[in-house]
């Protein structure tokens, strides 16, 4: 059973509230998706839980913003079936979240923060946005929870990256979804900020059973806490804990070609054997480092 946070209101949406979650919190099935004629990925069977943390990985033009788009009702599937709380995916719908990539405002941007979360409740409205006290309450509240308040009142093009991922972050929880899509949510954020945001997602999975999906190059930050990895390569797929998928021998199998995965000092780096191959790794440009999961720590057990 789901539990509500100070914002929600069921009222909303009748699919809405603490029983929309009966099973897996998204569920594909032979999944395959054709763009272009090109192949992303295919035969895609995953479930992924209330409250678990999955961390979407593979090179640039694999599929990973592609899944999303499926997940948020925007790319139909090319064979096979997607549901997220039992449903099928639609624009607009209250049953997900979804944080973009990382881009900044313009500096002259007159809106100011509390009116970015309120586009989470209002945005499919059309004509002037003038929201009542109810919605008041809740953008007040959202930005509460992401420990927004000192600059909630301030022009968002004037905050700082990382500021104003938090405020995206409250916009796509306004509405209490039980899944959360983040497409790079930490890309061009500071190490800092970065560690900042993943906190935010993991303190909300853990506290409102909120399935969390995050494509991502920064895989540093969000070993120590993902339950697993589904890593996305040139149409072929492998998911499961970071123990089992971030090892030489899947990863090779997956890029077909030699890769090493190499254990130092508690962190793991990742290395393609061709010059060519390491370009195609996620992080390559700077070899990317990541935190070994240690046991008993940071990931989520399965139920």
């Amino acid at each position: 059973m789901r539990k509500s946070i100070p914002w929600a209101d069921s009222s909303t949406d009748p699919a809405a509230g603490a029983d929309q979650v009966a099973g897996s919190a998204i569920s594909l099935r032979g999944a395959s998706l054709e763009l272009d004629g090109r192949r992303l990925w295919s035969e895609l069977n995953l479930d992924i839980d209330a409250g678990e943390f999955l961390a979407v990985l593979g090179p640039n033009g694999a599929g990973k913003t592609s899944l999303l788009k499926v997940l948020l009702g925007l790319l139909p599937l090319s064979a096979g079936t997607a549901t997220l709380a039992g449903q099928r995916p639609r624009r607009g719908s209250n049953l997900v979240g979804y944080v973009p990539q990382q881009k900044g405002f313009d500096a002259d941007l007159g809106a100011r923060g509390r009116d970015l979360v309120a586009l989470g409740l209002m945005g499919h409205r059309y004509g002037r946005l003038i929201p009542g006290r109810e919605t008041r309450r809740r953008v007040e509240a959202a930005i509460d929870a992401v420990g927004a308040q000192a600059y909630g009142g301030a022009p968002v093009g004037r905050l700082s990256g990382g500021e104003q991922q938090r405020l995206r972050i409250a916009q796509a929880l306004i509405s209490d979804p039980p899944v959360l899509l983040c497409d790079e949510p930490l890309l061009s954020l500071d190490l800092h900020h970065q560690r900042e945001v993943v906190e935010l997602l993991d303190t909300r999975r853990r506290v409102t059973d909120t399935a969390v999906v995050m494509v991502t190059h920064e895989i540093n930050p969000v070993l120590p806490i993902v339950d697993r990895i589904l890593y996305l390569v040139a149409g072929r797929w492998a998911v499961g804990p970071p123990s089992e998928v971030m090892t030489s021998e899947r990863l090779s199998e997956l890029y077909q070609t030699r890769i090493d995965v190499v254990r130092v000092q508690g962190r793991i780096l990742v290395v393609g054997a061709a010059e060519s191959m390491t370009s195609e790794l996620p992080g390559a440009d700077s070899p990317h480092h990541a935190h070994a999961v240690q046991p008993g720590r940071g990931a989520r057990q399965r139920r």
